[in-house]
């Protein structure tokens, strides 16, 4: 009897069986970890959120139900079950403290980014404070750290950069702030160099063609950098930060909302000593002094108008070249002196006609004087530009319009240079676009945009673009989509820039025309809840763009350069796999870019120059919320093709980034970039010639080498 009661009891074993729903949305919630702590037993919840424990002995025991940005439940049960407990639905709660929703500005839509089918990524939070943190004087680290977009820098002594996404040149990107073209055209010559991030709530990202939003020139995609509003809570801040190369940055940002008003101001001061850490006789940063003041003034009329209204100044003196010569101590030698005046003026305004419709309309001016000289020669000019928009929104049950109509003028008169070139020019761009966004079933969201844009000079283009989600579960998302695009030609390109503009000649209308573009991509994502501590996230995009008869520069043969427009075409093509790992305190960021950029004229085909095919991004970070954290990074560039026709080398640059909290308002941080001295001079040369007449190679690696920053944080 003692033997058959012993059996009995080893045989009874039992089940717990139950389906995890979301208690406001009743989908099913994948990867919900369920636990029996006593028992060291427990699972994970199935696509369609089912969990299953067996082997559970006889008794009372207490299951712990978990999943991230959910209420943690505890039930307790006895085994073996009732029939009523026998494969029960449990609704899972959101949490109290949910994570903030990010809602995207890029695509005028309401929606949060995980419901717009437009592929967009952000730089938002702490994320962007600590980016901020390693270059608190500009965006170029910024942007650069992200998979898929790489800033390359143009001139070795003068540091300006531009932004190159999936491997095409910067003149194919568009760089907004708060929806507004501020930076194109001659004002967007070192415009990397003069944003500074503090000021930020986020960044975000479209790549690939987003002409029909914002007209021509977003055809690799556009960056849009998106300013802080005042909250109800008043913020002031200050950050001070120095270098080991004697640079030094100073900005403070403040922000109130009081009544039916509200403002925020930014300004900054950031001061550059020339450094040659190479000692080769040339800067590899410029000496340079910059001022920047940002104020916005926000109305609240009522529930139904608000207006915010501001302006941005910024200033600069930036001189690089003969170390001897910038610090005073030579009369004699190359340099490259560029003085900026930048300012530009924004207002926006809207009206709630009811609770589904909006009348939204926008205006800015941008006046951009600079001045370019070297040895021999200069070159300025000023540019005036205007942007002004008026659109329409309205959100139904099931889909959203966006209808609207914007102008474009710009205006550049040059101001110095050598005689017969002058760079002049006059246009203007109307356009008028219609948006919409459509849930045409629970999974299934559709959205189709189409824009004709009417340019002075060129005519005409239409420009037809889509997008497909489709979300078989909470955590697994597939978007495709594409369009066209066009660029209209301008001598404002890198090429252009690295000549300081010397012997180029303007472009002939009359025998040029835009250059057109089809792009598309395919992208999925998945988040994984191994374990209540274990997550994954995994994002993989397939992208290509073609750009068919692209302008290039050509040297003639006195000596003078052209644009010319063989016919042929451009094209990018590749992959952005990222993955985030997170476990309790640490997060582990990698990320991998295969870029192929080709140029194909008179039937042969050949790699673009100043492309890293291969890039990987890592980074690990240690956090101890609200106290302390630490990361490592690593980021690896394969070898680059030259314009000269020689190959670049491949390297890696490592970075350790520190940050530490002194109660709940100051803070201390202290970055050490480049740990492994990674320069171009250390490897290769960056010229020819003599330090007084020097013929400068393109830049493909970094020449600054190992720099170490830090400073402080208040809030007050």
């Amino acid at each position: 009897m003692l033997f058959m009661l012993l059996c009995s009891s080893a045989f009874a074993q039992n089940t717990f069986k139950a389906s995890l729903k979301h208690a406001e949305t009743r989908q099913p919630l994948y990867g919900v970890s369920v636990s029996m702590q006593s028992l060291n037993t427990g699972a994970i919840s199935d696509a369609n959120g089912v969990v299953e424990i067996t082997g559970i002995p006889d008794g009372t025991y207490t299951l712990e139900i978990r999943y991230v940005g959910f209420e943690t439940q505890n039930l307790s049960l006895s085994f073996p079950l009732n029939p009523a407990d026998k494969n029960p639905t449990i609704y899972m709660e959101p949490a109290e403290e949910e994570m903030e929703e990010v809602v995207i500005q890029s695509t005028r839509s309401s929606r949060t980014f995980q419901d717009i089918p437009t592929r967009i990524e952000f730089i938002a939070g702490e994320e962007l404070a600590e980016k901020g943190n390693m270059k608190p004087g500009d965006i170029r680290m910024l942007l650069n750290e992200s998979t898929g977009i790489q800033t390359q820098q143009i001139s070795a002594t003068s540091y300006n950069s531009s932004i190159r996404i999936q491997g095409l040149d910067g003149k194919y990107t568009q760089l907004l702030r708060d929806g507004l073209p501020l930076y194109s055209g001659y004002s967007g010559g070192l415009s990397l160099m003069q944003i500074a991030p503090l000021d930020l709530k986020q960044v975000e990202v479209i790549k690939g063609a987003s002409s029909t939003l914002y007209g021509g020139g977003a055809i690799a995609g556009l960056v849009n950098l998106i300013s802080k509003t005042p909250e109800e809570e008043p913020e002031l801040s200050f950050m001070a930060n120095g270098t080991s190369a004697l640079g030094l940055d100073l900005s403070g940002f403040y922000s109130e909302k009081y009544g039916k008003t509200g403002t925020t101001v930014f300004a900054s001061y950031n001061l550059g000593t020339p450094y040659d850490p190479a000692d080769n006789g040339l800067t590899a940063i410029p000496k340079f002094e910059r001022f920047t003041l940002n104020p916005k003034f926000y109305l609240y009329l009522n529930d139904q108008t608000t207006i915010n209204a501001g302006f941005n100044y910024v200033t600069e003196d930036r001189l690089g070249g003969a170390i001897d010569y910038v610090k005073g101590d030579s009369e004699t030698g190359y340099f490259e002196r560029n003085t900026t005046e930048r300012f530009s003026t924004q207002v926006q305004a809207s009206y709630t006609l009811s609770e589904t419709a909006s009348l939204n309309l926008k205006n800015s001016i941008s006046l951009f004087e600079r001045e370019i000289e070297v040895p021999d020669y200069s070159f300025g000019g000023r540019q005036v530009a205007s942007f002004s928009e008026l659109n329409y929104t309205t959100t139904g049950r099931d889909t959203e319009w966006v209808l609207g109509v914007n102008l474009w003028t710009d205006d550049f008169t040059q101001q110095q240079g050598a005689a017969g070139q002058d760079l002049s020019f006059t246009n203007y761009t109307l356009g008028a676009f219609a948006q919409n966004i459509w849930d045409f079933e629970e999974r299934w969201t559709l959205e189709t945009g189409l824009r004709t844009d009417y340019q002075s000079n060129y005519g005409t283009f239409v420009l037809p673009r889509f997008s497909l989600m489709f979300e078989p579960t909470n955590l697994l998302t597939f978007r495709i989509g594409g369009g066209l695009g066009y660029k209209t030609p301008t001598v404002f390109t890198e090429e252009v820039e690295r000549l300081q503009f010397q012997n180029v000649m303007p472009i002939a209308v009359d025998q040029s025309g835009a250059e057109r573009s089809i792009g598309f991509n395919l992208d999925g994502n998945y988040k994984w809840s191994i374990t209540s501590e274990l997550n994954l996230s995994t994002n993989l995009l397939l992208f290509y763009t073609r750009i068919n008869d692209p302008l290039l520069l050509n040297q003639t043969g006195s000596s003078m350069y052209s644009f010319d427009q063989p016919d042929g075409y451009l094209d990018s093509k590749g992959i952005e796999a990222n993955m985030r790992w997170k476990y309790q305190d640490f997060k582990l960021f990698i990320g991998y870019t295969l870029a192929d950029v080709n140029q194909h004229y008179q039937g042969t085909s050949s790699p673009y120059p100043l492309v890293a095919q291969h890039r990987l991004n890592n980074v690990l970070m240690y956090e101890k919320h609200e106290n302390f954290w630490i990361g490592l990074e690593g980021y690896y560039y394969s070898p680059q093709l030259l314009n000269e026709g020689t190959t670049g080398q491949a390297y890696w640059i490592l970075g350790v980034m520190t940050e530490k909290k002194l109660g709940e308002k100051f803070s201390l941080f202290l970055n050490f970039e480049n740990l492994l001295d990674t320069r171009q001079t250390r490897f290769d040369t960056i010229y020819t010639g003599s330090l007084n007449d020097p013929n400068f190679r393109d830049i493909y690696a970094p020449v600054d080498g190992f720099v170490i920053n830090g400073g402080f944080k208040w809030k007050l």
